[in-house]
């Protein structure tokens, strides 16, 4: 939860922006390089918050949504989609456009592994890796 988010932020200190697919159970107000959408979990405080963002970190076009079931398929010039819900790591090409699930880095669920992904662009390029905290 909030602690989880606090111990990732101090870890990457040199780190632009975080997303967070949501189900962040903490206000992300108080985190101004966070950039969340709305999960199913998050409840009263979170009704301000978009379920989906279109979103270009430098030249690379992003659309984050929790649930993947909620993606509209008119996705346009969209690079990478990111998404949350299952909290399990996937990552999968998908009619040219990369499909990213980081999982969860906050506490375990469903007795998965806690994971992340670590990104870095660099104008219309980009590379990622899964991070695994925790088996």
């Amino acid at each position: 939860k909030d602690s989880a988010i606090q111990a990732v932020l101090e870890q990457y200190p040199q780190a632009e922006l975080f997303l967070h697919c949501g189900d962040i159970e903490a206000e992300p107000q108080q985190y101004p390089q966070l950039v969340t959408v709305r999960g199913n979990n998050d409840k009263d405080w979170a009704e301000g918050l978009s379920t989906t963002l279109k979103f270009k970190v430098e030249d690379v076009n992003f659309f984050m949504v929790h649930n993947k079931k909620d993606v509209s398929w008119e996705l346009g010039d969209t690079d990478i989609v990111i998404f949350g819900h299952t909290h399990k790591y996937f990552e999968k090409e998908i009619d040219g456009r990369l499909w990213l699930n980081p999982g969860s880095c906050g506490p375990r669920r469903f007795d998965q592994e806690i994971t992340m992904i670590l990104m870095e662009v660099d104008g219309k390029k980009y590379r990622f890796q899964k991070k695994v905290i925790a088996q």
